[in-house]
């Protein structure tokens, strides 16, 4: 068999169709409804106790810091209520030795630690005026502060929440370890060390980075009804979506702001039909689950993530190279080759690694439209270590990783259609001319070429959205959602605290308007980090 012919043989294996987007889209909606009758499903479903969007008109100086790995970011954002803002942030590099600590004090005493130097640097002025006490008959202590920042705290570790800003760490990943803080409150750890510091913040939401971008996208983005969905399409995949409160069936403990009526609900739709009932499942697919860390689960994520996407391509690249019937990659002599040379592959070359091939070069691959695919085959000499590739081995790369990159596309709008039509927007009336705005994140929606486009296919496909539907479908990116979103989600939850707690309570918030004379300009130093 000619290359040409293997090369569409195999494309024709992830063509995703119209007919398989309808039928996940339905897959996906009902296990939707049985995540929010019942927890242990494959779609989480969790609630995350925020009841509100943005409007754009929020103001106010709020604080957010992001733990997700080995760097710390501590964050101020001053909301200016005209749909823009003033961030600035520091980021510091987390100790080794305070990733496996032996207990969470160590850990949640340096974050502190860090949020006092970013105030004292950042905001001397106001910090030095609103950390003096001033004595008052209504707080046990004698003394309260005059004014306190609300903080949302992202946290990218499995936690079990509990309210919107109470959450017990489930287990530790991404090279954390230690012991002691699972089953405790992450909030409480580290509002504990805030107040030894004698700090005017309050650890106001505990955050979600899908959510924030839900939040930054409709502050940034506003409509008469608000966005419905963040989502995230890059190195994972997740979405977030506003959902009526009567359809959350499952008990729910803890305090919330029932009246709006609403909740933002955390899919975690990287689970999304693990029992593979309609999720396309080639050999690559099986090959790459199999030897994943987490064989079995999160098979949305496996193919529609960046994280992933490389890896199949490589799967499939590993596979022809060694059939001995398919000329790819190598060429009999220089005359087969239209570079007048003889292809190489680098001995030490890392498309024989498991995780070996970036899904960059997928994006370089989709990008190229140079005849000679000149660019593309410069890819594979500098990234694989692949020697004056032959034009039809460039076209057979390029086409089997597009191929790979539109079903990824086709599948994540499987997940917006189904939250789109979970919403009913479509047929509402009262706000038929409204667009439905959607923040997404991530480095396939931002770098990947064409990908909304694919996208945008599969949405006119999809039986109750087709064209007309699609066109009011818009589609924006969201930025900073562990940043900006987790400072929304703090004034959404000082908003909750304004309705849920007393009167002596709302004193301490009077200072909130005044706080917005305030401007935080990023700093040249802070941008670059």
């Amino acid at each position: 068999m000619t290359l040409e012919a293997q090369s569409a043989a195999i494309v024709a294996q992830f063509d995703y169709t119209d007919d398989h987007v309808n039928s996940a889209v339905n897959e996906f909606r009902r296990q939707m409804t049985e995540g929010l009758e019942k927890d242990g499903t494959s779609l989480s479903q969790i609630p995350t106790y925020v009841t509100g969007v943005p409007n754009g008109t929020e103001k106010g100086l709020y604080m957010a810091v992001d733990l997700g790995g080995t760097n710390f970011r501590v964050c101020s954002i001053q909301l200016n209520g005209d749909t823009t803002f003033n961030l600035t942030f520091t980021k510091v590099a987390i100790p080794r030795k305070l990733m496996v600590a032996k207990t969470a004090q160590e850990l949640f005493a340096f974050l502190a630690k860090q949020i006092e130097l970013f105030l004292q640097k950042h905001h001397e002025d106001h910090f030095e005026q609103h950390v003096r006490r001033r004595m008052t008959m209504s707080s046990p202590d004698g003394y309260k502060d005059e004014h306190v920042f609300r903080l949302g705290f992202t946290f990218s570790f499995p936690v079990q929440q509990v309210g919107i800003n109470k959450g017990t760490l489930i287990r530790w990943t991404k090279g954390f370890d230690i012991p002691d803080a699972v089953g405790k409150d992450v909030c409480a750890l580290l509002q504990d060390e805030i107040d030894k510091l004698h700090l005017p913040v309050k650890v106001a939401a505990l955050v979600n980075d899908t959510v924030g971008t839900l939040m930054a996208r409709s502050y940034s983005s506003p409509g008469k009804t608000g966005t419905v969905l963040g989502a995230i399409f890059g190195t994972g995949t997740n979405g977030a979506y506003v959902e009526k409160l009567s359809n959350l069936k499952k008990p729910l403990s803890g305090e919330y702001d029932k009246t709006t009526g609403e909740m933002v609900i955390n899919t975690e739709w990287g689970s999304f039909d693990n029992q593979l009932s309609v999720l396309p499942n080639t050999a690559w697919d099986v090959a790459l689950d199999k030897a994943s860390p987490n064989p079995g689960i999160q098979m949305y994520e496996k193919r529609v993530s960046g994280m992933f996407l490389g890896e199949i391509l490589r799967l499939v690249i590993i596979d022809l190279l060694k059939d001995p019937k398919v000329s790819f990659f190598k060429d009999e002599n220089s005359s087969s080759n239209d570079w007048k040379s003889t292809t190489n592959i680098a001995s030490d070359s890392s498309i024989y690694t498991q995780w070996g091939l970036d899904t960059a070069i997928m994006s370089v691959a989709a990008a190229d439209n140079t005849p000679e695919l000149s660019t593309l085959r410069g890819e594979l000499e500098k990234q694989l270590g692949i020697y004056s590739a032959g034009l039809d081995d460039a076209q057979a790369f390029k086409a089997i990783a597009n191929a790979i990159g539109r079903r990824s596309a086709r599948l994540s709008a499987v997940a917006i259609a189904a939250i789109v039509l979970q919403t009913g927007k479509l047929t509402d009336s009262a706000n038929a001319d409204e667009p439905i705005d959607i923040g997404v994140d991530g480095s396939l929606v931002e770098h990947y070429p064409y990908f909304r486009d694919m996208i945008y296919e599969a949405l006119r496909a999809i039986d109750g959205i087709g064209e007309e539907g699609a066109k009011r479908i818009r589609i924006g990116i969201a930025k900073d959602g562990s940043g900006v979103g987790a400072a929304l989600i703090a004034l959404v939850a000082a908003g909750m605290e304004k309705r849920l707690t007393t009167a002596d309570y709302l004193g301490e918030l009077r200072s909130n308007a005044k706080s917005n004379k305030l401007t935080v300009v990023p700093e040249d130093d802070a941008a670059q980090d």
